[in-house]
């Protein structure tokens, strides 16, 4: 055991303090989705049908530029924590430059191979037509998306996570009326949704955007473009895109064995992976504290404040793990019924969640460590560990489909893909060569 150190209590306020508004901010963006489904749903099955296709599309170009968020909460911490305010903002400023230039790139590309991307995905005609609509029109709002990522990051590092938590709220319910107006009361179909959406998230990038200028004006932070300082955050975010990228395969990886095992599999699958989604929301609450309080102790030079911090939110990580898998297995009674009313499929679904709950502890320790070291810049560990976890899982998913290994199968090898990261987390924490001081790794 880990002796408890009389700093605990205090530790304890402080990861709380961050992490509560984290996890309402996270759990706002499935949250808005779910709202953009309800209301293109009543519209009919095709417009349904392109939602799902073009947010998917959307989804993955926002995702992989995640970096914006996780890179700059760890570079603008750092400098908190030297008590360099004015350098953390110019550093925020940066990464606001990065973003809208990402944005603007995207944009472009996604309104000039829209239909491209859509066909790729093989739909129907008509399905086809509603969905490069959608995804075009939401093109306009991939640079706010992405600012709304950076601005994100930046807030996270000076400590402060409420104000994205207010404005993410503010945003959805902006979301559902806009939604509502523009497709029922403008009658503009699924491109009512697209617009709806892409205001309400421009909305809120710009409004996070005003308060991180507010803040550089205040402190006398620079505001204009500095090519050394965007070039710099867009170099420490490479290693973190390939890290997001081996998640994201892996987890195709894991839904595409589960489609070639059978409908009933597969629909099993998409619950209890919807599930777990929702679990890791909680848990990345956790890991958005880490990142910011660790960047901020190692920025100060306090590697045992950071090691007792750390260990802490391990602790932290380990038992929201065990209440989530409790809760994943013990409710599955009152909440399984709500996504399926085939027998097979509840049957098989309660395996598949035996399972995840089993794993779920591990999948806490996981996404701390993530947090840490994401917080620690130690990005190009995170990229390799991240490769070298996907190697070893491909072959053990893929074998499941060879052997016609089921579903129960699938997920046992999914949480060893959990296992292989939570082993070279560990096995970073415990060496000293990720605990780089100062307000510049």
């Amino acid at each position: 055991m880990i002796p408890v150190p009389l700093t605990w209590p205090a530790q304890d306020r402080e990861i709380l303090r961050l992490a509560v508004p984290a996890f309402f901010a996270l759990v706002s963006e499935p949250l808005m989705l779910l709202a953009d489904s309800a209301i293109v749903g009543h519209l009919g099955t095709p417009q349904l049908a392109a939602l799902g296709v073009a947010g998917t599309i959307l989804q993955t170009l926002v995702g992989i530029c995640v970096f914006l968020a996780y890179g700059t909460t760890s570079a603008v911490a750092r400098r908190i924590g030297a008590g360099d305010h004015k350098g953390a903002l110019a550093q925020g400023i940066d990464g606001l430059w990065l973003a809208l230039l990402l944005g603007v790139v995207l944009a472009v590309a996604g309104l000039l191979l829209a239909p491209l991307a859509i066909a790729g995905f093989h739909p129907s005609p008509d399905v086809a037509d509603y969905a490069v609509t959608y995804l075009r029109i939401s093109c306009f709002g991939i640079p706010s998306m992405l600012l709304l990522l950076a601005a994100t990051g930046v807030l996270r590092g000076l400590q402060d996570t409420k104000t994205p938590m207010v404005v993410a709220i503010s945003a959805n319910l902006v979301n559902i009326g806009l939604n509502l107006f523009l497709v029922y009361g403008l009658n503009l179909n699924i491109a009512g949704s697209a617009l709806g959406t892409a205001l309400a998230q421009t909305a809120a990038g710009v409004a996070l955007v005003v308060v991180v200028v507010r803040g550089a004006r205040k402190d006398g932070a620079k505001l204009r473009p500095d090519r050394p300082g965007i070039l710099a955050s867009a170099h420490a975010g490479i290693p973190l895109v390939v890290r997001t990228m081996t998640l994201r395969v892996a987890i195709v990886l894991t839904t595409f064995v589960a489609t070639s095992l059978g409908t009933t599999s597969v629909a099993a699958h998409q619950v209890a992976f919807t599930l777990w989604t929702f679990l890791a929301l909680a848990l990345d609450a956790i890991a958005i504290a880490a990142q910011a309080l660790t960047g901020r102790s190692l920025g100060a030079g306090d590697v045992a404040g950071t090691r007792a911090i750390t260990r802490r939110m391990m602790w932290w990580g380990l038992g929201s793990g065990v209440v989530s898998g409790l809760a994943l297995w013990g409710l599955r009674d009152l909440y399984v019924p709500l996504f399926t009313t085939d027998p097979e499929v509840r049957h098989t679904l309660a395996a598949v969640l035996l399972v995840a709950a089993i794993w779920q502890p591990i999948n806490g320790v996981v996404f701390v460590l993530d947090g840490v070291l994401i917080g620690a810049g130690d990005g190009p560990y995170l990229a390799v560990a991240g490769i070298i976890a996907l190697i070893l899982f491909a072959p053990l998913a893929l074998s499941v489909q060879w052997l016609d290994g089921g579903i129960i199968a699938l997920w046992w090898a999914f949480g060893g893909y959990m296992l292989l990261r939570f082993l070279t987390l560990v096995l970073r924490e415990r060496r000293d060569a990720w605990l780089v001081t100062g307000a510049v790794r």
